[in-house]
Formats: structure tokens, sequence, C-alpha cells
């Protein structure tokens, strides 16, 4: 069969069999917006972060220039925390918006967090964005991307308060962990009925790196799992930042189809923990953004060899990433043909 590339994605989500790995970037933390694609769509961050119409050409005009087979909105991480309060500055052409100061002093305010307001602001602007390229091209998927609830919480109230919690004051954390999670799996439902085919989940603080196996069990992979449980109709896709290798026997507890992660964990070895999810990444982005087009075309096909299912950066591009080197990696997926 002629696969088009959200029949490609889904089915490798699913585990079916497919003619060749799709090579993808979600969006959001795992941004893929480069100052020449920019240029040629006229649409500028900061500006495009705040209007659904500069968003759409923008994550359009990748896809047009033979960029990744999917579209990903938004991109950034701070959408949520400013829909809850929190001061963003929105950065410029070449830096990613950022949570300006803590909102909050204590994980004991969870209450007062407000309910998302999905008829204003950049969450309204998303929506519009996922509804708008979905009308315009339904063959390639669209993914929409949730801030993972952990580091929600570290954009809200200080992450060394939060950490801190976790040993003086867990009950307060898992209740605002369930707060976060509840709203987090609504904006994701909310995606989904604008077209999302896929929603991503991010995570850079909440790892096992950070929080030791035990809480990243308790606090991270529970509460993953709560907005993925919450959002029905959609493949999903969670990606966890940094070395997992004292949390690999934990990470087939996450209820995704697909499991991305950072360059420093070898593919190959992580693989067999992750219960037939599929496996994506991991290419480095050091590489992608500053490497030749053949070394990059040499380690995307290497990742797909050592069990990579679906191809993508190890984590977010930088503005200055040359349209070439990305070639090379739509290249590398285009010629590798998988074991039958």
């Amino acid at each position: 069969m002629e696969w088009n590339s959200r029949e490609r994605l889904v089915a490798t989500a699913e585990g079916r069999h497919v003619d060749r790995p799709p090579c993808i970037c979600p969006g959001g933390m795992m941004n893929m917006i480069f100052e020449e694609v920019m240029e040629s769509s006229g649409c500028y961050w900061p500006e495009a972060h705040c209007s659904s119409e500069q968003m759409t050409k923008l994550a359009m005009e990748l896809r047009k220039r033979g960029g990744f087979e999917n579209y990903g909105v938004p991109f950034c991480m701070t959408v949520e925390a400013e829909a809850l309060g929190a001061d963003v500055e929105m950065g410029d052409r070449f830096t990613e918006p950022h949570v300006t100061a803590p909102v909050f002093k204590s994980v004991k305010e969870f209450e007062k967090f407000a309910a998302y307001d999905f008829s204003k602001g950049r969450i309204k602007v998303v929506l519009d964005t996922i509804a708008a390229i979905k009308e315009k091209d339904s063959e390639c998927p669209v993914i929409g991307n949730l801030t993972g609830p952990f580091s929600l919480a570290g954009s809200l109230i200080e992450m060394s308060e939060v950490l801190k919690s976790l040993r003086r004051d867990p009950q307060s954390v898992h209740d605002m962990m369930t707060r976060l999670s509840d709203l987090q799996a609504e904006f994701g439902r909310k995606m989904v009925e604008a077209g999302a085919d896929f929603i991503c989940i991010s995570e850079p603080s909440g790892t096992g790196e950070i929080m030791g196996k035990k809480r990243f069990s308790e606090f991270s992979v529970k509460y993953i799992n709560r907005v993925l449980d919450g959002i029905c109709e959609a493949k999903k896709i969670v990606h966890i930042c940094g070395d997992l290798s004292n949390v690999y026997d934990v990470l087939g507890d996450l209820h995704c189809h697909v499991f991305s992660f950072d360059a420093v964990v070898p593919v190959k070895e992580i693989k067999k923990y992750l219960n037939r999810k599929a496996v994506m990444g991991n290419v480095s982005t050091f590489a992608i953004v500053s490497g030749e087009e053949d070394t990059i075309y040499k380690l995307a096909t290497k990742a797909m060899k050592h069990g990579a299912d679906v191809l993508a950066p190890a984590c977010g591009l930088s503005t200055q990433t040359s349209m070439n080197n990305v070639h090379a990696m739509i290249d590398a997926a285009v010629d590798f043909k998988p074991e039958a």
C-alpha cells in the first residue's frame, strides 16, 4: 500500500508493520522551528506564539519545505503555566518563551490553580491552530503538546520547594499533582476535539535522574498516566529527559503508545523494557544542529538499526538548525528498510 505520513505514524504506534520508520519532531519542548523557516514563511517568533494564523503558517511551512513528517504545536512549554497565572517572557526570534518567576510559594496553594479558559489566550491560539492545520491537511499527523505535570508544577512553584515537599509533605504534592493532571487531561481532550491525532507529553523535570526511582514512579509515572488515561481517541507519546538507566524497569508502566528519550540513552538497551511500545528517537540534537549531513544520515540509520521505530531528534532543536540537516534525517528514514 501507499502510506501517507499520518497512516504510517498511527500504524507504527499501534505496532503494525510499515514500509519504513516515520521521521518526526513533536513540537512543544521538542521544538522544530528554524530561522530559515520563519524567513520563508514570513512568520516570526515571538509573534507566532500568540497568533493562530502565524502559528499555522509557520508549522505548515516546515512540512512544505520537506521537513519532519508531522505538524506539532505549540512551539514552547509555557502555554499552560501562563494560563495558570505565570508571567512569561516571550523571547525573540532565537529563544523560546520562558517563565520569569514562580507564581505560588508552596504546593499547598494548589487550590488556587484556576481552571483553564479555552476561549482566550494562547490556549485558544493552540486549539485554533490545530483545527486550522487539520482542515488544510488531513494526511499528515497533527501532534498536540502538553507539559508533563511535574514540570508544570516546577513552572508554577520554585522547583526546589517542590522537591523538598516530596519529603516533607507528600500528600500535598499528590493533591497538587492530581489537580494539574486533570487540567492537562482536559487540555489534551480539547486538542483531540480540535483535530490532534497524537498527544505528546514532555517531562524534563519529572525524571528518574532527578527524583530517584521510587519518587519517579510515585509522582511522575502515576500522574503522566492520569493525564494519558483522561485523553481518549488519540495516540500518545511520552518524552522523558536525562539518563533513565535507574528507572528502565518502570518505563513499561507508562500508558503511552510511543516512548521518546535523550541521546544519552542507548536505543538497543532501553527497547527491551518498553513492553512493546514504539521506540522513538534519538538522534543527537547537537549533531543535527552542528554536524555534517552525512554524519546525521549515519546517526539516523544507526538509531533505526538499533531499534528506533520512529526516527526523531533526541530533544528540541535550535532555531539555527539547517533544513539540509533535517533532510538528511528524512532521507535516512526513506532509505531504511525494516525487517519484515
